[in-house]
């Protein structure tokens, strides 16, 4: 009796593709890229315990005088330095602290203040149209509310959380260019994008210290660990920095500091 006509490598592997042992021809999914930091609990909080010593109280670069203004200064920031933008938002505010007196003012007339601003024309427009909608759907008041700050022209969720933890109080993350560095950088909070990285600091920063945290690293990644060169000699978590990037010859701890007492005691 012949036996049967074994199966040629074609086959086989025709089978079996694209490797999965069941003999499925599904392709299989790809693990999902995971963004966890690389510092415990410990680790983070001595981070921000010295950011903190650092800087007591940190402030924001960008000059105002009250919500409304630290809106218009933050919507004018975008692709502009804060210097710049400050530069020609002193004579602008003198003439118009609020939404109805910068509507009077117009837009040709906000134009002229902001000129040296990239993108001026179209940020004098959104000013403007900012302006009109604080007026007609807030009563001329700044909101305290993310989703009602977004729906405003020229305000984005980075420009909300700005306010919101800068006007307002709240514990939020705004994420620019320099926390975005920093997270994936220095491995605190990896992400692809400004809202992969706020969620991964927002889950790992202790309430402590959420209050103050942006400014914190805003001013860390603007001051010392710079996009071009970090300046690690001037750091002051370069002991317990893992970044690749680290400039000096201080290792990263091979044993995580020690859990605060609330770990070891077990204590939520």
């Amino acid at each position: 009796m012949a036996s049967p006509k074994s199966k040629d490598s074609a086959t086989v592997k025709s089978e079996l593709s694209p490797g999965r042992r069941d003999g499925s021809n599904a392709k299989p999914r790809p693990r999902p890229v995971r963004s966890r930091s690389l510092y415990s609990p410990a680790e983070v909080h001595e981070i921000f315990r010295r950011f903190s010593v650092q800087r007591q109280e940190p402030k924001g670069e960008l000059e105002h005088v009250n919500a409304f203004t630290l809106l218009v200064a933050v919507v004018l920031s975008a692709q502009a330095t804060d210097a710049g933008v400050n530069k020609a938002t002193r004579a602008l505010f003198k003439a118009a602290d609020t939404p109805q007196k910068m509507l009077a003012l117009g837009e040709a007339k906000v134009g002229e203040f902001i000129r040296t601003i990239g993108l001026w024309r179209n940020k004098a427009k959104n000013v403007i149209a900012l302006s009109q909608a604080l007026i007609r759907d807030h009563g001329g008041a700044v909101p305290d509310d993310r989703d009602e700050l977004v729906k405003l022209p020229g305000v984005g969720r980075k420009t909300a959380n700005v306010v919101l933890n800068m006007a307002f109080g709240q514990h939020t993350m705004a994420v620019d260019t320099h926390i975005l560095r920093i997270g994936n950088r220095l491995g605190l909070a990896p992400g692809k994008t400004p809202e992969e990285v706020e969620q991964g600091l927002l889950k790992i920063i202790p309430d402590e210290f959420m209050r103050h945290a942006h400014h914190w690293l805003i001013l860390h990644g603007r001051y010392v660990c710079k996009a071009r060169k970090p300046d690690c000699p001037a750091c002051v978590i370069a002991d317990i920095c893992k970044s690749a990037e680290k400039t000096t010859s201080i290792p990263a701890p091979l044993v995580p500091i020690a859990p605060l007492e609330a770990d070891i005691s077990g204590d939520q």
